[in-house]
């Protein structure tokens, strides 16, 4: 040992020969480092995402070192949903207000379900594999390394033994050491590379749990939308007759939906509904749909942003992509339009539309 740190020293100081590794074992150390650095960096931020909370992380990470199970924890989707449903209780379950304290806690409460179920999935499919990269192979290969480091040493300190050495029984003894030190050296530096060339292994892994890590997440998007298009709905219904229009409002649409024909993906970037509260304007309160003729002049195409489902026998349903007919009627709320497709009609949200020329 006072041997190696000598020579260790020495090579730091210029003063003694290090034996060097070839560039490509070089840079399979550099690119295990650099696996070892960023998942260290998404596997804390990923829990983070997951529990915004460093008590409670901390609290987990105890459980877990101490291989006992983590107890349940309620959501702050399901707190919130509780604290509505008792003020309802309190309020009056009866009224406007508590009636719809009431929705809006059934909705958090599902929420709060959703949100559980996303990160006991995020948290089997992305995070602990990572963990077990770290604590298991990466543990292997740092064991290894540091072998490898002492062998390097051992066969630096022979080296210079043999360079000092005047008598012929010296060098003798000296070659004869050397020889075993190259040949400890190169076998655990074959065992070393082994190691590090299994980091592309790795990177396959990690790869196809950083996909199921996205659906999960897309799933769990998707199912808040919906779940919040039912509440939307509900609100929209129920309320509209006592605050009109105060409910959901004009809304601009959200991103296009991703290049994908994923359901769930098409639902996550879907728009929010536009309004449907409140009485119909005058004019178009006692519309009806089937003695409604387009304008002379005026009519439009429209190619549909995204699906829609129709609230009502006066709407009409739209399927993504397809290309329909739309007008206005004079006095109709602005967020909607006439839409045909073939001998069918009904009205139509704008936001979920794209008017070409």
């Amino acid at each position: 040992m006072y041997q190696q740190l000598l020579c260790f020293t020495e090579e730091k100081f210029g003063q003694a020969e290090k034996t060097e590794l070839d560039a490509n074992f070089e840079n399979l150390l550099a690119r295990a480092d650099s696996t070892k650095n960023w998942t260290e960096k998404i596997l804390r931020q990923t829990e983070v995402l997951l529990q915004p909370n460093p008590s409670a992380r901390v609290e987990e990470f105890l459980y877990e070192k101490l291989d006992r199970k983590v107890p349940s924890r309620v959501t702050n989707g399901e707190l919130l949903a509780q604290y509505m449903a008792e003020a309802a209780s309190e309020l009056g379950p009866t009224t406007p207000y508590g009636k719809t304290l009431i929705k809006v806690s059934e909705a958090e409460k599902r929420l709060g379900a959703t949100e559980r179920d996303f990160i006991h999935a995020a948290s089997i499919n992305f995070l602990t594999p990572l963990r077990n990269f770290l604590e298991g192979d990466w543990k292997t290969i740092s064991k290894e390394r540091r072998l490898l480091q002492n062998r390097r040493l051992d066969l630096d300190v022979c080296k210079a033994r043999l360079k000092k050495a005047k008598a012929a029984e010296a060098k003798a003894a000296s070659e004869q050491e050397l020889r075993v030190a190259q040949t400890e050296f190169d076998r655990q530096a074959e065992v070393t590379r082994l190691l590090l060339e299994g980091i592309s292994s790795t990177h396959v892994n990690h790869l196809r749990c950083l996909q199921e890590f996205v659906e999960s997440q897309t799933t769990y998007y998707a199912q808040c939308y919906r779940h919040m298009l039912d509440l939307q709905k509900q609100l929209g219904s129920s309320q509209g007759a006592i605050f009109p229009g105060t409910f959901v409002g004009t809304t601009e649409p959200a991103s296009p939906p991703l290049s994908s024909t994923s359901p769930t993906t098409t639902a996550a970037t879907m728009p929010m509904e536009p309004s449907v509260a409140g009485p119909a304007p005058p004019g178009e309160a006692a519309l009806c749909l089937e003695e409604v003729a387009p304008p002379a002049s005026g009519t439009r195409k429209a190619r549909v942003l995204y699906d829609y489902e129709a609230a009502d026998s006066s709407e009409l349903a739209l399927l993504a992509d397809e290309l329909i007919t739309v007008y206005s009627l004079p006095g109709m709320d602005p967020d909607w339009l006439i839409g045909e497709r073939g001998n069918k009609k009904g009205k139509v949200p704008v936001t979920y539309l794209e008017l070409l020329s």
